[in-house]
Order: structure tokens, then C-alpha cells, then sequence
């Protein structure tokens, strides 16, 4: 057998080797995840509440609890989280919002909110119009493109 063709054997039984590690910590992390929404259901509640700001924040400029804060693992630390601040009853919290919700939650707006401990789930609009959502800006070639196909006739994507 010649050098390359050992180094290229090598290569794969690491690359193989690598994927069956992630493939089990994948399936563990996932078990993980549905534990956690499974918890998160069990304990949310729905809650009246006035959004007074709505921003995507590091963890440490959120305002949420240090005890929060000091829980969360090293790499997240880092990272932008949604951050909700709003007055539930008298009191003004800070709220992680879930991502998925995240851009319909209207601003200064009372809602009704399915909450689990200091996270937001769900998000319902109580008084007036429910929020309508903004379309994306199209960028410069986006624009170009569409304009080109008007041009010729055909129709934009």
C-alpha cells in the first residue's frame, strides 16, 4: 500500500469516527430539549401584561436576574438573546421572548402572554389591531433583478 492511500484510510476512520460522536450527542441534546419544553408546559401560565420594549440583547446588558445570568453556560454568554421588558402588574420585568415570536410581539401593546417562569411562549393581543407584520427592505440586487424581469415581461419571483 502506498502513503496516500494509508493517510486517506486514516482520514476516513477519523471522519467516520466523528460522526458517530455526533451523531449520539445530537441524539442526547435532543432528548434534552424535549425534557425541557415538556417542563416548560407544564409550568406556563397566561399572564396580562403591557410591552414597554422589545431588543435583542447580550445576556449580560438584559436586565434579567444574576442568578440567571450566572447559570447560563460560557458560550452563551456572548450571544444576543430577546429580550421583552413589560409591566405585569405593578412590577416591570425582564422576559426572554421565544425567537419564534419574536418580531410579531407588538410594542407598547397590552397582550396576554402564556409565560413559563422568566420565558414568553406565547404572545396574544388584548386591545386593538393585531400587529402587522413589516415586510423585509429588498436589497440593492433584489430590486435590480425584479426590475429587469418587469422590463422583459416575465413574471417577478
Amino acid at each position: 500500500m502506498q502513503t496516500w492511500q494509508i493517510v486517506l484510510l486514516v482520514v476516513l476512520a477519523v471522519l467516520i469516527a466523528l460522526l458517530v460522536v455526533l451523531y449520539f450527542v445530537g441524539k442526547k441534546a435532543q432528548k434534552k430539549q424535549d425534557e425541557q419544553k415538556e417542563m416548560m408546559e407544564a409550568n406556563k401560565m397566561t399572564v396580562s401584561m403591557l410591552i414597554i420594549d422589545k431588543k435583542r440583547l447580550p445576556i449580560k446588558q438584559s436586565g434579567l436576574p444574576q442568578m440567571v445570568i450566572d447559570q447560563t453556560p460560557k458560550m452563551m454568554r456572548r450571544s444576543k438573546l430577546p429580550i421583552i421588558k413589560a409591566k405585569v402588574g405593578p412590577q416591570i420585568l425582564s422576559l426572554v421572548c421565544d425567537e419564534k415570536i419574536f418580531d410579531s410581539v407588538p410594542v407598547k401593546k397590552e397582550v396576554k402572554a402564556t409565560v413559563s417562569g422568566i420565558y414568553v411562549l406565547e404572545v396574544k393581543g388584548l386591545h386593538g389591531k393585531a400587529p402587522v407584520k413589516e415586510e423585509k427592505k429588498k436589497g440593492f440586487f433584489k430590486r435590480a433583478i425584479e426590475k429587469a424581469q418587469e422590463k422583459a415581461g416575465a413574471k417577478p419571483l
